[in-house]
């Protein structure tokens, strides 16, 4: 999938600038969106995926029937159940304070664009799984591995503004209009338009929010980091200083199990009149940094995607010592460009160690580049 998504983050630039003279992000944010991506992907390279291992156990030892796999009516009833527990479980990922501490991260950008898709959590997919099982009951595990990814990718394209309504789709079909809306932090878009593929079990249960006013993107209270793990573990943290400071064993309880803006005394999902008010002045979080530090990143996250690739393609020939060390160093160098991106104090030092890093495992022969002919350039 990655030269489609490349593809069309490309064709997008183009369109956006067709239509506004503007590009539809900022290098930071791009890259901290696509470093994200990456660090939700690399416990695959170390695990089978929970979701089909699960599936397929249930399958294996307690399915009731099994519908033929070749009929047209298996495919539709499983694009139907797939979407309906991408609903539920997306839905309970925003009532539920725990998930959403994994969830959030999705919903961390300023910006509204193709990046945005693909900043997935690392946390999310092991709880997204039960959802699921159901279905295991009477669909082959092929059918709905087909759908489950087919449900992912169908997602990405509508994570645009260069897109604006889509006709009688918009009834039928999760559009990119209505999930602009889902991203919002308004107060008309918070906990609104859950679907993935379909739009149909919004409307059917009342979370449904037609695109309004001018969407502002992002959390109600922005996280202002470009650090992966910061973006990715912030929230369990914050979960954890109030499940000690919340007096009562049924609260803190709630905390974990009840919304993100619930307090004793409030009402399962919070207060509606606390969500911050939106002027439609905000400005994105946008460190001032100097043009060639925005560059260098740029080009050294270049280099760790070129590595992450190749991991990919070549992780069944390697050692788990070589696997472990690679993915070390990857998460070692997100973080280092997230912190160079905002600037920070300590970044120079963290980066100078990384290079060093760098040079050395490259030499001993633990890194390659796809490319031969880049070997050299990598050293330099």
């Amino acid at each position: 999938s990655i030269p489609f998504f490349i593809t069309f983050i490309g064709l997008e630039f183009v369109v956006s600038w067709i239509q506004k003279r503007k590009l539809p992000g900022r290098i930071n944010d791009g890259i901290s969106s696509l470093s994200l991506g990456i660090l939700s992907r690399l416990p695959d390279v170390l695990f089978r995926s929970i979701e089909l291992i699960s599936y397929i156990y249930v399958w294996n030892n307690y399915r009731l029937f099994e519908l033929p796999w070749d009929s047209p009516w298996t495919w539709y009833l499983t694009l139907l159940g797939v979407d309906f527990a991408y609903y539920c479980f997306h839905r309970m990922s925003h009532e539920v304070n725990i998930l959403w501490a994994a969830h959030q991260v999705h919903h961390s950008s300023e910006y509204y664009n193709l990046f945005t898709a693909l900043r997935q959590s690392v946390l999310q997919k092991y709880t997204s799984w039960m959802f699921n099982l159901p279905m295991a009951l009477f669909i082959p595990p092929s059918v709905f591995a087909v759908h489950l990814q087919f449900n992912l990718l169908y997602q990405f394209w509508i994570h645009t503004e260069v897109i604006t309504k889509l006709g009688p789709l918009e009834w039928i079909l999760n559009t990119p209009s209505h999930h602009r809306v889902h991203h919002g932090r308004n107060p008309y878009c918070i906990d609104k338009n859950y679907g993935g593929t379909l739009i149909i079990w919004d409307r059917i249960f009342g979370t449904f929010e037609a695109e309004d006013a001018k969407v502002v993107y992002g959390l109600t209270h922005p996280v202002n980091s470009f650090d992966p793990i910061m973006l990715q573990l912030r929230p369990l943290a914050h979960i954890w200083s109030t499940f000690w400071a919340t007096p009562g064993f049924c609260n803190k309880l709630s905390v974990i199990f009840k919304g993100p803006g619930w307090g004793p005394g409030k009402p399962r999902l919070g207060l509606p009149e606390e969500i911050p008010v939106i002027t439609g002045k905000e400005v994105p979080f946008n460190p001032c940094v100097p043009a060639y530090l925005n560059c260098y990143a740029f080009v050294h996250f270049a280099v760790i995607v070129d590595l992450y690739t190749e991991l990919l393609a070549s992780m069944s020939t390697l050692s788990q010592g070589t696997v472990l060390l690679r993915i070390g160093f990857i998460i070692l160098s997100l973080v280092s460009f997230g912190l160079l991106m905002e600037n920070k104090s300590k970044a120079g030092i963290l980066e100078i160690i990384r290079c060093l890093v760098f040079i050395g495992v490259y030499k001993l022969g633990y890194f390659r580049s796809q490319f031969s002919f880049l070997a050299y350039a990598y050293e330099v």
